[in-house]
């Protein structure tokens, strides 16, 4: 039986692709709150809302997502929980091209996540 984590890994393979341009590195909170303002971040199987007062909902997969975020030293840090599961606190650095944007965990040095702003 596949878990949630099988789950998250099997998303992520089928949403790699080589990067086409180069992201821009948000270094602010009000630059990242301009870019996710009203939109809906999208990749196979997850769709999140990041809201500019600090919280976090969506679905990944079948399950809930939920959280919040703030602003840290030129980082998106957060906490979060998916399907009852909580995933931890984490500074992410974000990169951002047109209607792309990419979560790298660890300030940037971890594993990183791709969505489409819509």
């Amino acid at each position: 039986m596949m878990n949630k984590m099988h789950l998250a890994a099997a998303a992520l393979a089928l949403c790699a692709a080589p990067a086409a341009a180069e992201l821009s590195k948000i270094d602010s909170a009000a630059d990242f709150k301009n870019i996710v303002t009203g939109k809906t971040l999208t990749r196979p199987l997850v769709k999140l809302e990041v809201s500019p007062d600090g919280a976090i909902s969506g679905q990944g997969a079948a399950w809930a997502v939920s959280g919040q975020w703030t602003w840290e030293n030129g980082y998106f840090c957060r906490s979060l929980e998916w399907g009852g599961d909580d995933l931890g606190y984490n500074c992410q650095e974000v990169r951002v091209s047109g209607d792309r944007i990419r979560f790298t965990s660890d300030q940037g040095t971890g594993d990183s996540a791709e969505f489409t702003l819509r």
